[in-house]
């Protein structure tokens, strides 16, 4: 494989520090960076983002996840790996990703149970990662960046 072009991120001059800004802020929030990182990897499998997917796997097993958390991931539903409040995330994680599949993008009752769980101002840093996680997904898939060894240098 062969990328389209340098990541639009790393091209565009003071884009690529405004998003790393932009990640730090969400670090901020009090939610557990394990969270975080389940919630991007489920973004970045939902749309086919290789370049994620390698990153944020990586960096889960980096903070110590089990393999077993991070290989289900995508069966969250059924896995029984995941807590109420981790469920709670990436059930929004994965409506905030999937817009256009109902004309609710994000039913109440997904919102009301990931507001049960955590505070305004942790799920300011949930919705903040998600739309993050969403344009770096599009950012590398438009531009078909090729995945491998030197995502390492970003987690």
């Amino acid at each position: 494989m062969q990328s389209r072009m340098k990541n639009p991120a790393t091209s565009l001059p003071g884009a690529f520090e405004a998003l790393q800004a932009l990640h730090k802020s969400t670090e901020t929030g009090d939610v557990p960076r394990a969270t975080l990182e389940l919630m991007n990897l489920r973004a970045s499998q939902i749309n086919g983002c290789s370049v994620c997917v390698d990153m944020h796997w990586r960096a889960l097993r980096k903070l110590g996840e089990k393999d077993a958390r991070i290989f289900a991931v995508s069966a969250w539903r059924e896995a029984p790996y995941y807590s109420d409040a981790e469920r709670a995330a990436l059930a929004l994680t994965e409506a905030g990703s999937r817009l256009s599949d109902r004309a609710d993008p994000v039913p109440d009752e997904v919102w009301k149970e990931a507001a049960r769980h955590y505070n305004e101002t942790q799920l300011g840093a949930l919705v903040m990662s998600i739309g993050l996680i969403n344009l770096w997904n599009r950012l590398n898939a438009a531009t078909r960046q090729v995945s491998g060894d030197l995502v390492e240098q970003y987690i």
